[in-house]
């Protein structure tokens, strides 16, 4: 961390050097709107099998923004962010299942009851002095003690899940449209630019550059009058919200969600990794990183099922494209260490 300033955080705050200026906040926020023009046109040149890895890469994008947020901006790792996704997931299709209300009603209540629960979470993980691998491990207990409780009660239809029913023709209001249509995207794409718009704001503030300081050195922080679980708990509440909505999201496009889906651990791990891939504590690193992850399974099980005459024994052996995928994951992530934009940014910043 870097102080640059003698004046009372109180007041005015200090400077910080890991947070984000008012210029870069500014051209980060024009980037992501010349991106959104340049994506507007996608849908409707891509095949409806594209369509469906584009809608997949926007909520895998959704939920590494929402996760980075939190474990790279506020340097809580999480490895239970399933725990807020399924807490959207299931509010959204509750209270549309049950009740009859818009899913958008749905991502609102869902990422207040996700942000009430991280906070939860946080006081009780920082109030205890759980730290690093510690708080890791917290999350992943909340988020398992989640998966139990939904899986045994019939309050949200146990095993089960839920099915949301299909409507007739398209509506804006019920977030369902016909085979094929770009809304879906557009949806995502649009939900994708307000995580991130929110979270440059949010560091350019005085609170994001206050978490970026506690991440640093938060005995520094404090010793400033930081007041550090004051801002983690906000950036909790905010990471987690990001990633409700986009459970709520997952449910309205694939129409079903049941306990594993929602709060099983390879969900938390669907949060992590496009941070990781594209670059921790970076604006764009999840986006990108979810732009490798999404087609890539889709590459290796194609790869297999269609190999080159080289590979031949290798077509139709079950699991191989799993394997294959889990080491492009590893060879990424060891050429890569801070990531493809992290390692892009680095090489210009020389």
């Amino acid at each position: 961390m870097t102080i640059t300033s003698t004046e009372k955080p109180g007041r005015t705050g200090p400077r910080l050097g890991g947070g984000i200026g008012g210029r870069t906040s500014l051209g980060n926020l024009v980037v992501l709107a010349v991106i959104v023009v340049v994506l507007i046109p996608l849908p409707l040149v891509l095949p409806a099998a594209q369509q469906a890895v584009a809608v997949r890469i926007l909520i895998f994008a959704l939920m590494g923004v929402g996760w980075n947020l939190m474990s790279g901006f506020g340097g809580m790792f999480s490895f239970g962010h399933a725990a807020y996704f399924g807490i959207g997931a299931y509010t959204g299709a509750w209270l549309l299942v049950e009740h009859g209300v818009s899913p958008w009603i749905g991502m609102l209540a869902g990422g207040a009851l996700a942000a009430l629960f991280g906070v939860v979470i946080g006081y009780l993980s920082f109030r205890y002095r759980l730290k690093g691998a510690y708080f890791a491990l917290a999350t992943f207990a909340f988020a398992e003690m989640l998966h139990l409780i939904a899986t045994s009660s019939g309050f949200v239809n146990r095993a089960v899940g839920y099915n949301v029913p299909l409507i007739q023709g398209s509506s804006f209001g019920k977030l369902q449209f016909a085979l094929g249509s770009p809304n879906y995207f557009y949806v995502g794409l649009g939900l994708v630019a307000v995580a991130i718009a929110v979270n440059v704001l949010y560091l350019r503030s005085r609170a994001g550059r206050f978490t970026i300081a506690v991440r640093d050195d938060q005995t520094a922080a404090a010793a400033l009058g930081v007041h550090a679980m004051r801002y983690q708990l906000i950036t909790i509440a905010l990471s987690a919200a990001i990633t409700a909505v986009a459970g709520v999201f997952y449910v309205q496009y694939y129409l079903f969600i049941n306990p594993d889906l929602a709060f099983g651990s390879d969900v938390s791990i669907q949060a992590i990794l496009p941070a990781v891939i594209g670059g921790v504590g970076t604006i764009w690193g999840p986006a990108i990183g979810a732009l490798i992850l999404g087609p890539l399974s889709d590459v290796t099980a194609s790869l297999l099922r269609n190999p080159p005459a080289f590979l031949s024994t290798l077509q139709g052996r079950g699991g191989l494209d799993v394997i294959l995928y889990a080491i492009l994951l590893i060879v990424l992530v060891l050429a890569l260490p801070r990531g493809v934009y992290g390692a892009i940014r680095g090489r210009f910043r020389r």
